[in-house]
């Protein structure tokens, strides 16, 4: 408050804005927004209804009733139970994309493995090993994943010897078999009371999740360490190995036979799956490899020298020190990657490998028909693989960040 010349105190009393209605902000932004929604819905309505109009002026079928309807053909690889004839389309579409998701989650391990073992070894001391593992980045990331694919099922597994001279990986044992016509290992049937022994594996897994908790709160107070590896290991084999013994071993093994012309029993892998996961491991692994680089080299090299100061070796730094912090850098092009290795198992289709694709968006479409319900299904589903894979994959990279105060 001012005083005047006089003594008196003045009052500044400040003129009333005026609301303008076309130049306030914020009326600006929620009209762009309303029109913006209105031009996209407008848009959606505009497709679907063209597109309903052109399938009922052609005579086409819409809907999902064609779900229920019986297949008529049988695929080569299946992990369900399905008979042609009598298994619908539905059942199809549940058997493409079990088999899509068995070869995307055994290529997301191996090459998540394989790419952080070569990643590591691109900066090893050893000038062969670094050199060896930067010829593998560069040889595998720079052909396209289609050739490679050819390749592993042309040129590696069609020229494997026939059944009768089939390759026996198991020593003589014949329980690992490996010909032209795929990979065939036994496969275990538990028995009736099998049932406790996983019952006491899922116990021990438990008891080992609390240990850990334990040991690492007992380290941060005390600062002694606790075996939990050894400890770990051992809770994880002696628990249901005791009670597999007591309850009289409840496992037997389908072992696979020559009979005729091929081998029965068992459980087999076509070669079409083999080069599939083996191409999509090599290749996302050689991807992986260079992120994991520069994950690495992003952390300070203080941190290293500072380790192995106190008497940490090598070994205990890498993944005591190094590879935590580099996490924060090699999460996010992860997350890319294990997406991309689930929409790039749609090359199967080059090899005839029964996945999604495959199955249903291609032998299904062709017999059927309903193209624009199957097509949308196929990529629902993949959104969905995909989505979840980022929303999980984001969560633990929220935990890995660093919190800044």
């Amino acid at each position: 408050m001012a005083v005047s010349d006089t003594g008196k105190p003045t009052v500044h009393i400040k003129p009333e804005e005026k609301f303008d209605f076309f130049n306030d902000e914020r009326v600006r932004s929620a009209f762009y927004q309303i029109v913006t929604a209105c031009i996209v819905g407008w848009l959606a309505w505009y497709l679907i209804s063209n597109t309903a109009h052109n399938l009922e002026v052609r005579g086409m079928n819409t809907g999902f009733g064609f779900l229920t309807a019986t297949a008529g053909f049988d695929t080569d690889f299946k992990l369900i139970e399905y008979t042609p004839g009598i298994g619908t389309y539905g059942r199809i579409f549940l058997i493409g994309c079990i088999n899509t998701l068995l070869v995307s989650f055994l290529a997301i391990i191996g090459s998540t493995v394989l790419g952080f073992f070569v990643g590591i070894l691109r900066l090893s001391t050893n000038w062969l090993v670094a050199r060896l593992a930067l010829a593998f980045v560069e040889i595998i990331r720079n052909t396209p994943l289609l050739l490679q694919i050819i390749f592993w099922y042309v040129g590696v597994f069609a020229i494997l010897p026939r059944v009768k001279n089939s390759i026996d990986l198991s020593a003589g044992a014949e329980v690992l078999i490996l010909n032209n016509r795929g990979l065939y290992m036994a496969w275990p049937v538990p028995g009736d009371l099998f049932w406790m022994t996983t019952t006491a594996f899922i116990v021990a897994a438990v008891g080992v999740f609390f240990l850990r908790r334990w040991a690492h709160k007992r380290q941060d107070e005390t600062g002694r360490q606790f075996p939990i590896f050894t400890v770990s290991v051992a809770l994880l084999v002696l628990l249901p190995g005791i009670v597999y013994l007591v309850t009289g071993s409840p496992l037997d093994w389908d072992i696979p036979v020559l009979k005729g012309f091929n081998y029965r029993g068992g459980f087999s892998l076509p070669p079409a799956f083999l080069a599939l996961l083996i191409s999509l491991v090599i290749y996302h692994a050689a991807h992986l490899a260079e992120s994991v680089r520069a994950g690495i080299l992003s952390v300070n090299k203080g941190q290293t020298e500072a380790a192995l100061a106190i008497g940490l070796k090598p070994g205990r730094v890498m993944s005591l020190i190094i590879i935590p912090q580099a996490m924060r850098a090699i999460v996010p092009p992860l997350i890319s990657l294990w997406m991309n290795v689930v929409k790039n198992s749609s090359l199967a289709i080059a090899i005839g490998y029964s996945d999604v694709v495959a199955l249903f968006m291609q032998t299904a479409l062709n017999q059927a028909g309903y193209a624009v319900e199957i097509v949308a299904m196929t990529m629902a589903f993949y959104m969905f693989i995909s989505l979840s894979i980022s929303g999980v994959l984001n969560i633990y990279n929220k935990r890995v960040q660093l919190v800044e105060r």
